[in-house]
C-alpha cells in the first residue's frame, strides 16, 4: 500500500462553520487551519480539545478569523504546542485580526478568553515560508515536505502541498482563479493528478457577474448615496478583502477627483496599511512592476483617512462619507456602533461585501427580505465612582492583606527555618555544636528572609576553632563572554509592569496646548485599566437605511471550481466546508466528471483516503548508478 492518509473534520463539514481539519499522514498529525467565528462560541471547539495536544504541525492558509481565529486560544488554553507554518503576510495580518478582536472587546466588556500577550506568544511559535519554498520536516515528520503556493483570495493566501515519497496531498480551500488589483490568481490549475485533493464546496452553487460590471455598480451605488447627503458603511474584516476595496475606491476617487471623506476605522488601521506597504512582493504582478519601475507604492494612499478610535473618526469633516469599519459580522467593533447610529436614517447605506457568518447580526440583515426591526445588545465600560469604587478598593485591600498573611510552607508541612539578621563578620563555614565538621551555609543564605548580601549569623552555630582568622564571604559573579563582549541577560533590564505604572502615575502630565486635551496613549492605557463595570443595554433598531450585498469575497464561483477540479483530476477527492446542499451538489458532479473516489466526511468522522498505489525503494549498486541517465519527473 501507499502512504497512509486519513482526514477528520473538526469543524466546517456539511456547514459553513469555521475551517479546522485533522490530517494524518503515516501517523504524523497536521492541523489544517484552526478557525473560529466572531462570536467565539466555545462549543465549536469541543472536537478540537481532545486532539490539540497531539498535533505535530499546524498549517494556516489565510489570516482571517474563519481560518485562524481559534489558534491563539488553542495554543494558550487547549495544550496546542505544535509549530505553526504560514506565509509572512498570513503571520502579520493574522496578528492584526486577533489584536482587533481583543481590543474591540476589551473596550466594551471583560473579555478574558485570550490577551494580546497570548496572541504574541502563539504567533511567535511559527515558521514563515515563501511561496514554492520546499520545507522538509524533521523528527517524526522526516521524509515529508510541505510547500505553500499562491491561492489568491487574501494576501498571503496559501494552497498547501504535502509530499511523502512520490505521493502528493493538496489542501486548497477558498482559492480564487481571477487576478485582482492586489493579488494574482491561484496556481491550483498547475497541479495534475495528486493522490489526494482536499477542497471546499462553499461557492459551489454561486455564480458571479462580470468583474467590470460589478465594479461599476459598486461605485455608482456609493456615489448615489453620497450625492443624496447620506453615509455609506462597509463592514469589513480587519486586514483581508478591505485591501482590494481600498485600491478600488482610491483609483475612482483619483479618476473622478472626488472629495468625499473615506475612512478606515479599526483598532489597527495604521499597522494594517503599513504591513501592506511592506508586502508588495506578495501582491499582483501589476503592483510589483509599478514599484520596480517607478518606485510607486500602491498603498501610499491619498484619500483614505486612518482612524483608530471614535475620537479620530468624529474629527473628520461633517457631511456624507464612506467608512470601512470592522467587524464584517457586526458582532463587535466600530461597525456595530455605526450601524446602530446610522440605521435609522433612510439616506444611509450599509453595503456588505461578503456573506455574514452564521448566527451573526450581518447574516440577519442579509436575509431576504431584509428585516425592518432588529434587536441589538450594546455594552459599555464605565469607570467605578463613589461607593462602588470604595467597595472595590476595600475588596482589593482585603485580598492583598490575605495574601500577605499566608506563610510559605515546605512540602512536609513545616515552615522554613527563620534566619536572624545581625551585624558582624560572617564566616564562610560554621561548625555544628560538639565540634562536628564545618557546614557550608551558602545554601541556607539563599533561602533566608534577609537579603543575600547581608552579614548574618545563624542561631546555635559558632565559628570553627580551626580557622586561623575571621573570614569574610566571597561572592563571585562569573560572566560569559563571546566575540561581541559580555553576554547579558535581557530579563535583568525588564521593568516590571507594576513598577512602570507606579512611576508613570507619579509623573505630572505635560501641559496641553490651548483648546486641546492630553491624548497621551500611555495615560489612556492606564486609564483603561482603572476599575470599571460593564453596562449592557438592549436597543430596538428601526432599519430604515438601505441594505445591500455585493460579492467582493474573492473566491472562485461554482462553474470555475468545477472546471479547475476537472483539470486537476485528483485520484481521490475530499470535500469540506460548504452547506449540506452545496456539498452534495459538488460531490455528485465530481463523481460523474472528475474522479470515482469522492468523499464528504462529517464532523468527527475519519475518512481513510490512502492511495491504492504502491511505492518501492530500490537500492542501486555504484556500478549501475554510474551508467544511469537521469530525467526530471515533476519536481524530482
Amino acid at each position: 500500500m501507499g502512504t497512509s492518509v486519513q482526514v477528520t473534520p473538526l469543524s466546517g463539514a456539511h456547514s459553513e462553520a469555521p475551517l479546522c481539519y485533522l490530517l494524518q499522514v503515516d501517523g504524523f498529525r497536521f492541523l489544517l487551519d484552526c478557525g473560529w467565528t466572531d462570536s467565539f462560541d466555545l462549543a465549536l471547539l469541543e472536537p478540537l480539545k481532545g486532539v490539540a495536544p497531539t498535533i505535530d504541525a499546524v498549517l494556516l492558509s489565510y489570516p482571517d478569523t474563519m481560518h485562524l481565529g481559534a489558534y491563539t486560544y488553542a495554543f494558550a488554553k487547549l495544550g496546542l504546542q505544535a509549530t505553526m507554518y504560514c506565509t509572512l503576510p498570513v503571520h502579520h495580518m493574522g496578528q492584526m485580526y486577533m489584536y482587533d478582536h481583543v481590543l474591540s472587546r476589551k473596550a466594551v466588556s471583560n473579555f478574558d478568553l485570550f490577551t494580546l500577550d497570548d496572541v504574541d506568544t502563539a504567533f511567535a511559535n511559527s515558521i514563515q515560508l515563501k511561496y514554492q519554498q520546499h520545507y522538509q520536516l524533521a523528527g517524526k515528520g522526516e521524509g515529508m515536505t510541505i510547500t505553500p503556493y499562491a491561492a489568491g483570495h487574501l494576501l498571503g493566501g496559501t494552497i498547501w502541498k504535502i509530499t511523502k515519497d512520490t505521493e502528493e496531498i493538496i489542501y486548497a480551500v477558498d482559492f480564487n482563479h481571477r487576478k485582482e488589483r492586489h493579488l494574482n490568481k491561484t496556481v491550483l490549475e498547475n497541479f495534475v493528478r495528486p493522490a489526494v485533493l482536499i477542497t471546499d464546496a462553499y461557492n459551489a452553487l454561486n455564480n458571479q457577474p462580470q468583474r467590470k460590471q460589478r465594479d461599476q455598480e459598486f461605485i455608482d451605488m456609493i456615489l448615489k448615496v453620497l450625492r443624496a447627503d447620506g453615509n455609506v458603511l462597509l463592514p469589513v474584516e480587519t486586514a483581508g478583502r478591505v485591501l482590494e476595496l481600498i485600491l478600488h475606491l482610491e483609483s475612482n476617487w483619483a479618476h473622478q477627483r472626488l472629495s468625499y471623506p473615506v475612512a478606515l476605522l479599526t483598532n489597527v488601521s495604521y499597522s494594517t496599511v503599513e504591513f501592506a506597504k511592506s508586502l508588495l512582493e506578495w501582491m499582483s504582478d501589476t503592483i510589483a512592476r509599478s514599484f520596480g519601475s517607478s518606485r510607486e507604492n500602491s498603498f501610499l494612499l491619498k484619500y483614505l483617512k486612518l482612524c483608530h478610535d471614535r475620537k479620530e473618526f468624529d474629527e473628520l469633516p461633517s457631511g456624507p462619507k464612506v467608512v470601512f469599519a470592522s467587524m464584517a459580522s457586526l458582532e463587535s467593533g466600530f461597525a456595530r456602533e455605526l450601524f446602530v447610529e446610522w440605521a435609522t436614517d433612510s439616506r444611509n447605506l450599509v453595503l456588505f461585501t461578503e456573506r455574514g457568518q452564521m448566527g451573526t447580526l450581518a447574516k440577519k440583515l442579509q436575509a431576504e427580505p431584509p428585516p425592518k426591526i432588529v434587536k441589538v445588545t450594546m455594552s459599555q465600560k464605565i469607570p467605578l465612582t463613589g461607593e462602588e469604587l470604595q467597595a472595590y478598593e476595600e475588596e482589593q485591600r482585603l485580598k492583598i492583606a490575605a495574601e500577605q498573611e499566608v506563610i510559605p510552607m515546605e512540602e512536609d508541612g513545616h515552615s522554613s527555618p527563620k534566619v536572624k539578621a545581625v551585624t558582624g563578620p560572617l564566616p564562610l563555614s560554621v561548625a555544628e555544636p560538639g565540634g562536628g565538621a564545618p557546614m557550608n551555609v551558602e545554601g541556607l543564605l539563599a533561602t533566608s528572609e534577609a537579603p543575600l548580601h547581608r552579614q548574618i549569623l545563624i542561631d546555635g552555630f559558632t565559628a570553627s576553632d580551626k580557622t586561623a582568622a575571621p573570614m569574610f564571604p566571597l561572592y563571585e559573579n562569573p560572566s560569559d563572554w563571546d566575540e561581541y563582549g559580555e553576554v547579558i541577560n535581557p530579563d535583568d533590564y525588564v521593568v516590571k509592569e507594576q513598577e512602570l505604572m507606579d512611576y508613570q502615575s507619579s509623573q505630572p502630565a505635560p501641559p496641553a496646548a490651548d483648546g486641546e486635551e492630553n491624548t497621551d496613549p500611555e495615560a489612556e492605557a492606564i486609564l483603561a485599566d482603572r476599575p470599571s463595570k460593564v453596562v449592557v443595554k438592549d436597543y430596538t433598531v428601526q432599519v430604515k437605511c438601505a441594505l445591500y450585498y455585493m460579492d467582493f469575497e474573492g473566491r472562485s464561483d461554482g462553474r470555475s471550481i468545477k472546471n479547475i477540479l476537472a483539470h486537476v483530476a485528483p485520484i481521490k477527492l475530499v470535500l469540506v466546508h460548504g452547506s449540506a446542499e452545496a456539498t452534495e451538489h459538488l460531490r455528485q458532479h465530481c463523481v460523474k466528471n472528475v474522479c470515482r473516489d469522492v468523499y464528504a466526511p462529517r464532523i468527527g468522522e475519519t475518512q481513510d483516503v490512502t492511495s491504492d498505489l504502491c511505492a518501492y525503494k530500490v537500492r542501486l549498486t555504484e556500478r549501475l548508478m554510474s551508467s544511469v541517465l537521469f530525467r526530471k519527473v515533476r519536481e524530482l
